[in-house]
């Protein structure tokens, strides 16, 4: 008779086997959808239930998921969405996707990782493999997950079956989710196999590590690397701009090196889930394991001054025409976090357009992916970008970069450009006056 390990491989390779997927946001939902394209039977969860209402009626909320491949899957039967309706014990393998914010107190918040996994453990049935994504805590998997799976008598390769595997995802990146190679590690050797095959169904290129632990780590390693180095370049501009030099022109230089340099650049600020939170998780981690990671204290700090960095500048702009911040018309274009798409979370941009408008500036925003936004107390709404708007602003301030925008026109109607992303550098004839970070 064939083992539990050995059950669960058969329907792996064979595409067989149920799929879950808990959490439907930015890791989730291309997953769940990438599943189902190589054939698994995918089910996705979710509390919020304007998404489930969305995804039902054929709509995507995501702009790296095509629309129509969302209808397409639901119309095959290959893809269903969920609240809390359908349990979990129909599904043989169960990927966890759930938000890890920071708490106020700027420690890891794993509720939700506890939440989705006592819901597994009460709902699954045996033998199933539970992989999960979300960042967090070197330990999470063979640690809390595990303890909580053996409390309700899941024996580890027998009943159930653990791994880690690190998000990839880039929004707005077009290399998208198959292309990305994908890291796994189990909790056991028989674990990391199944995660391996599982992946390998849908990915291009998978690679098993030796434990759980070592993937956890290397995700956080992943985004530590570019919160520092990104610091490097912000305090490198705030350098450059203090002794004169064009701190563009200078990375530009030493990007011509072949070897030993790998060009990062200024921004104002870093936003999103993962670079500002992941590197967090590190360093409260080894400071509970008796480490001190000042690098990646300082990187957090350095990072963290880019939107008040911004707005000074923005003064300092002002005020050499004779014009105070307070009461200046300023239109601010982008509030996302980066370029091309809707994402807000823990944006820079949103945090400069609060800050100019508490120092009283008559403040406005145009994003192409963004139609509102709520932060700073207040309701923000998207202005169309017209020749009024830019002609009538005493200052326009780019804070993202999105390609969908005609800065050949801002160029040339704008009396004043705050340019925090080195957008005007590529604009031919332009007549503003222009002030890069």
């Amino acid at each position: 008779m064939p083992t539990a390990y050995e059950r669960l491989l058969a329907l792996i390779r064979k595409r067989r086997a149920r799929v879950a997927v808990i959490g439907l946001g930015y890791v989730g939902l291309p997953l769940a959808v990438r599943f189902a394209e190589a054939g698994f039977k995918v089910t996705g969860y979710d509390l919020d239930p304007r998404r489930i209402g969305d995804l039902r009626r054929g709509k995507c909320y995501i702009p790296d998921v095509p629309a129509a491949a969302i209808r397409a899957l639901l119309k095959a039967g290959r893809l269903s969405v969920t609240g809390r309706g359908e349990p979990l014990s129909q599904a043989q393998v169960i990927v966890i996707c759930v938000p890890t914010p920071l708490q106020k107190s700027r420690e890891p918040d794993l509720s939700f990782i506890c939440s989705a996994v006592e819901t597994v453990a009460e709902q699954v049935k045996p033998p199933a493999l539970v992989i999960l994504e979300s960042t967090t805590t070197p330990g999470t998997t063979d640690g809390m997950v595990r303890e909580k799976m053996e409390a309700v008598k899941l024996k580890m390769d027998r009943d159930i079956f653990l791994a880690f595997s690190p998000e990839r995802i880039d929004p707005g990146n077009a290399l998208g989710v198959k292309a990305i190679p994908k890291l796994v590690g189990g909790v056991t050797p028989q674990s990391t196999r199944l995660a391996h095959l599982f992946y390998s169904q849908s990915l291009d290129r998978v690679i098993a590590v030796s434990s759980s632990r070592v993937a956890e780590t290397a995700k956080l390693l992943e985004n530590t690397f570019r919160i520092i180095n990104i610091a490097l370049a912000n305090e490198f501009a705030l350098l450059c701009n203090a002794i004169g030099v064009d701190v563009w022109e200078v990375i530009d230089a030493a990007g011509s090196k072949p070897f030993g340099f790998m060009p990062f650049y200024p921004g104002p600020g870093i936003g999103g889930h993962c670079i500002p939170s992941d590197p967090i998780y590190l360093s409260w981690h080894a400071k509970s394991a008796g480490f001190e990671p000042r690098m990646i204290d300082l990187a957090s700090q350095i990072n963290s001054q880019m939107p008040e960095h911004v707005v000074s500048r923005v003064a300092d702009l002002l005020n050499a025409e004779s014009k105070p911040i307070k009461s200046s018309k300023i239109l601010q274009l982008g509030v996302a976090y980066k370029r091309n798409i809707n994402d807000t979370r823990d944006s820079p941009a949103l945090e400069i357009l609060g800050r100019l408008s508490r120092k009283g500036a008559r403040v406005a925003y145009h994003d192409p992916h963004v139609a509102q936004v709520r932060g700073y107390g207040k309701q923000w709404r998207s202005v169309p970008l017209t020749r009024e708007s830019v002609r009538s602003a005493d200052c326009v301030v780019i804070a993202t970069d999105h390609q969908n925008v005609d800065y050949k026109m801002v160029a040339k109607e704008a009396r004043l450009i705050f340019d925090a992303r080195n957008v005007m550098q590529a604009i031919p004839h332009r007549r503003s006056k222009v002030e890069r970070l």
